[in-house]
């Protein structure tokens, strides 16, 4: 989030300035893809390039420096890279903005959320693909916890699910694993920062038949929400102000389409009951 925040500052203080990115880069000696990948946050960029850019932009005093601590933080490694080769680059920038995020709205058609998971149904669902090294799935089953103390922290975040049927019917790690999930499930919900639903079969045709996504809220008004969607290799990060409203917009039809809270913990119950 630093990354982005202080890339939207470069890119105002260069508009402010009147300097196109060809401009700069002709000034300082670069390419225009490097002036353009730090105004887009795709790199990382060194507080020493900060200061080139502030002295072409003729920025002084406190605004210089408070750029410059952005910089500086912008930098610094979040906690999670303490997991190593465990958590692939791509799903590393998923994991610095959701310690970030306010507020998560998630729809999930295959599993339940990895926020919400045991640490056994974490266990089965990583079991599922083609992977060889027990000790990496260890790790990547130690990072989902970690990733989940947030949600019972004082600044935790809001968190909005909605769970197609499928994912409290499959039965993932077997009856007793997935009877425990379902029992944590009906648990979390009564946090009051989680609120879960569950979209039933009967609801037919929906906008989100498409897969799952996660739109992600954050404090500051200038970071505009994300909308991300995970893959097999990698990870799709939706940015534009349009891409976040439709996103919004379906997940507001998904929660209109499934049951309410209460009698959606209700079907949890009855799932979690019906796995001897």
């Amino acid at each position: 989030m630093k990354r982005r925040r202080l890339a939207g500052e470069l890119r105002k203080q260069r508009e402010a300035g009147g300097l196109t990115i060809e401009e700069v880069a002709e000034r300082l000696e670069w390419s225009t893809a490097k002036v353009s990948r730090i105004e887009n946050a795709r790199v990382g960029v060194l507080p020493r390039d900060v200061k080139y850019l502030l002295n072409v932009y003729g920025v002084e005093g406190e605004a210089r420096d408070l750029l410059l601590a952005l910089a500086r933080e912008a930098r610094q490694k979040g906690w999670w890279h303490s997991y190593g080769e465990a958590i692939p680059s791509w799903f590393e920038v998923y994991v610095g903005l959701e310690s970030d995020a306010v507020t998560m709205d998630k729809y999930e058609c295959e599993h339940v959320p990895g926020l919400l998971q045991t640490a056994d149904y974490a266990r089965a669902v990583f079991q599922a693909f083609p992977m060889d090294d027990g000790a990496e799935i260890a790790k990547r089953v130690d990072l989902r916890m970690a990733r989940t103390e947030r949600l019972t922290t004082p600044s935790a975040p809001k968190l909005w699910a909605v769970l197609n049927e499928a994912v409290i019917r499959r039965q993932v790690g077997g009856p007793q694993i997935m009877r425990a999930q379902l029992e944590h499930l009906h648990e979390m919900a009564k946090l009051p920062n989680i609120t879960l639903q569950v979209l039933p079969f009967e609801a037919g045709a929906h906008p989100a038949m498409s897969g799952a996504f996660t739109i992600l809220g954050f404090p500051n008004p200038s970071d505009p929400k994300v909308v991300f969607m995970e893959m097999q290799t990698g990870g799709l990060y939706l940015e534009k102000s349009h891409e976040a409203e439709r996103y919004t917009l379906a997940f507001d039809h998904l929660r209109a389409a499934a049951l309410r809270p209460s009698d959606s913990q209700a079907l949890i119950a009855r799932a979690a009951d019906s796995m001897s």
